[in-house]
This record gives C-alpha cells, structure tokens and sequence, in this order.
C-alpha cells in the first residue's frame, strides 16, 4: 500500500528494499502504517519480497525509510 522507496542489491543476489516513505505533500495510502524493510533473494525463480522482522526496542511508530544502503566487510 505504501510503496517502495529504495533498493540496494548485494552481490550475492539478495536485495534490500525500503517502504513507507512518507513525506509532506506525497499522497499515501496508509498514514498510520509504518514503515518496512523487505528481503528479496534475487537467485530464486520466483523472488519475492519477504518483510523483515525489526527487533524488539524499536521505535516502529516514526520509522520512515528514505533509502537504503548496505556495508559488505
């Protein structure tokens, strides 16, 4: 319902993806949703996006991803 924001993809073939932007003057169709990250492993023949579990101690209520960005050591 919110839509996708940004995508990084790892070399390995797994992506990242951020949803819920929301952001004064953009129409959104779930104001009191909050926002998401979402898993895709790119190797599968039908790839789809999982959500991911976000810990325990987070504020879920403000979180509004705007972008995405990995470190692979």
């Amino acid at each position: 319902e919110t839509g996708s924001e940004d995508i990084d993809i790892l070399p390995n073939g797994l992506a990242f993806i951020s949803s819920g932007l929301k952001y004064p003057g953009l129409k959104s169709l779930a104001l009191d949703k909050p926002g998401e990250i979402f898993l895709m492993d790119l190797n599968e023949d039908n790839p789809r996006a999982v959500e991911l579990r976000i810990s325990r101690g987070f504020d879920l209520a403000s979180f509004n991803p705007h972008g995405i960005s990995t470190y692979v050591d």
